[in-house]
């Protein structure tokens, strides 16, 4: 699957970190987004070690943007939440468990080679400030 909770859940908090004036903590957001704590907090640090967020520690810590909106792309932000590139098929990155054997070899990979390319550029090409400027 292309796009999970994970990314759902980071679009969310990433929406609240922007229109705050200093950082944000994980409990407060996860109380205004109605979800689960401990699985919020495992992605904004996932979005702070890819450089989206800066995490900052002790009593007025929480997480604030590293860059402005508009220098974060919609891949940047899918691959931190999910922990992996975007696939669009299971067998988009050529598993070589695919049961149509080596690269190439399956009828449609020239169709999902294509389709992956497309998506990829489109996440890459999009940025906070493309979803969220109105």
């Amino acid at each position: 699957m292309l796009l999970t909770r994970a990314t759902e859940y980071a679009l969310l908090s990433l929406e609240i970190i922007k229109n705050a004036k200093h950082p944000i903590g994980v409990e407060f957001i996860a109380n205004e987004l109605n979800i689960p704590k401990s699985f919020l907090a495992k992605i904004l640090q996932n979005l702070a070690k890819s450089d989206i967020l800066i995490s900052r520690k002790g009593a007025k810590g929480g997480f604030i943007l590293n860059k402005p909106i508009n220098e974060i792309t919609l891949f940047s932000i899918v691959v931190a939440a999910e922990s992996k590139h975007p696939t669009v098929f299971d067998c988009s990155q050529y598993s070589e468990t695919c049961p149509n054997g080596a690269i190439g070899m399956c009828p449609i990979s020239p169709f999902i080679a294509k389709f992956q390319s497309k998506v990829n550029s489109f996440l890459k090409d999009m940025n906070l400030g493309d979803i969220f400027e109105r």
